[in-house]
């Protein structure tokens, strides 16, 4: 890994399977944008991809600030960014997805309402603003279902707009003591269900469309997602439950 002169003071997680064609586009993009601002560090965690993502930002690291973790299979988006933030050297910690649909020039607009006091922000597609690309009909009415069951079944997922999003910075002390152990590809259900934090702040962006690659959005993702959602459920109201009982 190329070294930095001093601890960065963002950690930006990529988690990847079979990007290779989307991964050197989106580590120039990031390192345009960040590196006249801040020292930074990029995380790969690459889920062993076959078309070989790892290797080839192994050697993007001789020249980026990049750390790369290999999984030997395929264990999903969410935990991988759980791995991810296990490494980090940030003071805030940040997520991405390699696919070039979140704009990287948006991240100094995070980072900087997280200076100003936010504990979570959130690129949205949702919020006043924001904006997605082209997609079916279908998409747009499993996307509505998927947010809506998220506010009835995680209830700190109903103040957000877009709590599916993957594209988001937080500092690390809203995830310091949380026991962070995702299914399927949200993570920011996960932190929003378990993390502690008060300011939560979405900057609206446009969601553009997949140019290069697949999606890894199917039937199983879905049903991991909907089993995650179960699994969020319970955990709020055990904490419910023991909160009343240590108010008695």
């Amino acid at each position: 890994m190329l070294e930095t002169s001093m601890s960065p003071k963002l950690s930006l997680v990529i988690p990847t399977f079979n990007e290779g064609e989307n991964l050197p586009v989106l580590v120039r993009r990031i390192h345009r944008v960040l590196s006249p601002r801040l020292e930074y560090e990029l995380i790969v965690v690459d889920d062993n991809s076959p078309d070989g993502t790892g290797e080839l930002a192994e050697r993007l690291s001789k020249e980026y600030p990049i750390k790369v973790i290999h999984r030997s299979e395929r264990r999903g988006l969410a935990s991988a960014v759980v791995d991810g933030f296990d490494v980090a050297d940030g003071k805030i910690l940040g997520v991405i997805d390699a696919d070039l649909q979140h704009p990287p020039r948006k991240i100094p607009l995070l980072l900087e309402e997280a200076e100003n006091g936010a504990d979570l922000v959130i690129g949205s597609r949702h919020t006043r603003g924001g904006r997605i690309g082209r997609w079916p009909l279908s998409r747009k009415i499993m996307s509505r279902g998927a947010r809506f069951l998220a506010g009835i079944l995680v209830p700190k997922a109903k103040i957000i707009k877009d709590p599916l999003s993957g594209f988001f910075l937080l500092k690390r002390e809203v995830i310091e003591d949380a026991d962070l152990n995702p299914e399927g590809y949200k993570i920011l259900l996960e932190i929003l269900g378990k993390g502690k934090y008060e300011k939560v702040v979405e900057v609206p962006y446009t969601f553009a469309d997949r140019k290069r690659g697949r999606s890894k959005l199917g039937f199983r993702e879905n049903i991991a997602y909907f089993r995650h959602l179960l699994q969020l459920a319970r955990s709020s109201k055990i904490e419910e439950m023991s909160k009343g009982a240590g108010s008695k």
